[in-house]
């Protein structure tokens, strides 16, 4: 079955940092503090992916508010979105704001003029890299104090005792033979948002390379 909840945290930045180095095979985050309602969230990007030898794939690029649906005239907090097109969910392989049309992924990321010209024609390619590369990118895009969407699964209590969201990247084209594929399904995607002073946002998404590029009704991989 899908996500047991999905939806976006609406807030702001109050800081972003890295998970220290170890030996024990933990997955790699980036982790968010998001200020919401009076109560500040814990947000755990996954950069990395221990199914695959090639690392993880993201694209950035900046969308009109307009692209977004509702959500970005949501009020601070949590929110479930129902997943549907028209609710405001992010899916990276139908949402057509977010789709990449060139059939391109560089293996690094794209010069400025290029991401520019790319965004103009609304192309938007996967780049693929390492957790570090993919990190990186994210924090370029992260500034404290800046209204920020976080779209995911929601958590009641991480071990600190923090609320927040986890499953913040593609949620959809596990394999069948993954321990994750029981939770594929369309229009539940996760994502990593920014609002610029002039209302735009800088958009952050993020897939494990074991991840199809082509799903069914159901989220599942096609050939």
């Amino acid at each position: 079955m899908p996500l047991e909840r999905y939806g976006v945290l609406s807030g702001t930045l109050y800081r972003h940092y890295r998970d220290q180095p170890d030996d024990q095979g933990r997955w790699f985050h980036l982790h968010l503090e998001v200020d919401a309602s009076d109560v500040r969230h814990h947000c755990a990007v996954d950069v990395d992916s221990h199914q695959s030898n090639v690392g993880v794939q993201w694209k950035t690029f900046t969308l009109d508010p307009g692209s977004l649906g509702p959500v970005p005239l949501l009020a601070p907090g949590y929110h479930d979105l129902v997943s549907v097109p028209d609710s405001g969910a992010l899916d990276h392989l139908r949402h057509p704001a977010l789709v990449d049309r060139s059939g391109v992924l560089f293996q690094r990321r794209p010069p400025s003029w290029l991401r520019e010209l790319l965004d103009l024609f609304g192309s938007h390619p996967w780049q693929a890299g390492s957790n570090v590369d993919a990190a990186t990118v994210l924090e370029s895009i992260l500034v404290p104090g800046r209204p920020v969407l976080v779209f995911g699964e929601p958590f009641e209590h991480d071990a600190e005792g923090q609320r927040g969201m986890h499953n913040i990247h593609q949620n959809q084209g596990d394999p069948a033979d993954s321990r994750w594929a029981p939770e594929n399904g369309p229009w539940q995607d996760g994502g990593t948002l920014t609002r610029h002073p002039d209302g735009r946002f800088e958009v952050f998404l993020n897939k494990f390379s074991s991840q199809a590029g082509a799903t069914d009704g159901a989220g599942h991989p096609v050939p």
